[in-house]
């Protein structure tokens, strides 16, 4: 199991169950999403295993799918999905909410931009969480990236490679 030394998070890779940490994540999120009436579901059904550090997986859900809870307006919807390719699978978590303007897209994973904006019931955040994220899927192999329109909602993915490709972190 990772530990935490002196600010560094050691990387301990394991095999574990994608389906069941966004299981996990969902519940730990669900009194957040009821307060606000937000309807959350995933299409991840099925069991599939990935190798990873699964502490570092369930901090990058949780961080996508609160901040997903914040910027989307009572009554609103998220969706959690998975989609294996060849090589990878890209979990995508997608609302309905309030969206971001282009130009602050390249903000949203930049050590040092300091960007963060308040939720749609003017819950606050540092603008560190999203950082975080990225140095995590990285250290993983993956990329994490965000499809966004201002007023129309966020599609914030990102993808970890198919445990036959994780040679390269034995």
């Amino acid at each position: 199991m990772g530990k935490f030394s002196k600010g560094t998070y050691y990387f301990n890779p394991e095999e574990f169950d994608l389906q069941s940490t966004i299981d996990e994540n969902l519940a730990l999120v669900e009194v957040q999403a009821a307060r606000k009436k937000i309807r959350i579901e995933s299409d991840c059904k099925d069991q599939c295993l990935v190798y990873g550090d699964m502490r570092m997986i369930q901090t990058v859900l949780r961080n996508l799918i609160s901040n997903a809870i914040k910027f989307t307006s009572p009554g609103g919807e998220i969706f959690v999905f998975v989609k294996k390719s060849d090589n990878q699978y890209q979990i995508s978590v997608k609302d309905n909410g309030v969206g971001i303007i282009p130009e602050n897209i390249p903000k949203l994973f930049t050590v040092g931009s300091n960007y963060s904006t308040s939720g749609t019931s003017h819950e606050k955040g540092t603008g560190l969480g999203l950082i975080l994220c990225r140095e995590f899927v990285e250290k993983h192999g993956g990329k994490i990236w965000v499809e966004s329109e201002a007023g129309k909602g966020s599609v914030f993915s990102f993808t970890l490679p198919l445990i036959t490709d994780y040679e390269f972190l034995k």
